[in-house]
């Protein structure tokens, strides 16, 4: 569960907030150890983490939901979890934010394209209707339980209607309740600066995808500019998969994966970053350890 400390006020500090993309138990757990405030459930690493397949619309409500459910669990941080377009009409708006608030998220992100979504540093994305897409984003607002659970309000029409397009948009979301304003994918530093002095004083988001569509910049250069959120969605999956990759490889041709380029965590440090310890404190408390030795 997460702890005390909200989103809201982590955001009512001076700078940009860091939040690292989360996919599973392990990244939760090891972004948690490494001491970020918050955290950020990325979709296209769930969809490729639970699935194996490319974030495109596929993933449910209820596989999603899960995921929400998992990292919850497995970590003490308030995070924001990516809701895809919602999962359908308003009702389902309404279902997923009150399902992802009950499942531990303390934020949720919810965008303005067609189903199905896609990735927001790829191709043909298209948007629904401005007056839908507002009407999302206040159904959010008033399903949401208290105030400290945060509406991410996404707009990808940058891509595919213009700057000018998008910064209308975010406007009404603004208006509609959202707490965050997200424009995906500014493909420059002018549009850069130019989503964050139209939008002066507000919780402005900027996405850092490594190799993705959108300048990329540290959270210092960002927090210069007035962004309040640095999101860097795909650093970990894009490294576990690296790291996957050179290990892996190494087992195929050698027979063994030790003498890989890729770091490995001993064994024993993986015990305890899930865990182990409280096990076995659990164990000995009640008795269980003792009747292993019989």
């Amino acid at each position: 569960m997460a702890e005390a400390t909200t989103l809201r006020s982590l955001l009512s500090r001076q700078g940009c907030l860091t939040l690292p993309g989360v996919f599973d138990g392990i990244s939760a757990r090891v972004a948690t150890s490494i001491g970020f405030d918050a955290l950020y459930m990325t979709g296209y690493g769930v969809v490729a983490s639970a699935l194996g397949v490319a974030d495109a619309g596929t993933a449910t409500f209820t596989e999603m939901l899960d995921r929400v459910r998992v990292i919850a669990g497995a970590c003490n941080k308030p995070f924001i979890a990516d809701g895809d377009t919602g999962y359908g009409g308003l009702l389902n708006v309404d279902r997923t934010v009150r399902g992802y608030a009950s499942a531990g998220a303390s934020g949720i992100q919810l965008e303005d394209q067609e189903f199905p979504k896609k990735c927001g540093h790829t191709e043909f994305r298209r948007v629904i209707p401005l007056e839908d897409a507002v009407a999302k984003i206040r159904v959010a607002v008033d399903a949401r339980p208290d105030r400290n659970f945060l509406i991410v309000a996404r707009t990808d029409a940058r891509y595919a209607e213009g700057m000018d397009a998008a910064l209308r948009r975010a406007e009404r979301f603004l208006q509609a309740g959202a707490d965050v304003l997200f424009i995906e994918s500014p493909e420059s530093l002018e549009e850069l600066r130019r989503v964050a002095e139209t939008f002066k004083g507000a919780i402005l988001l900027a996405n850092m995808v490594e190799g993705g569509r959108t300048p990329y910049l540290s959270t210092s250069e960002l927090a210069s500019m007035g962004f309040k959120i640095g999101l860097y969605p795909a650093s970990g999956f894009l490294t576990a998969a690296g790291a996957l990759r050179l290990v892996y490889r190494h087992l195929k041709t050698t027979g063994s994966a030790t003498g890989s380029e890729a770091p490995m965590l001993p064994f024993t440090d993986m015990n305890t970053l899930m865990g182990f310890p409280a096990v076995h404190a659990f164990e000995k408390r009640y008795g269980l350890a003792d009747s292993h030795k019989k």
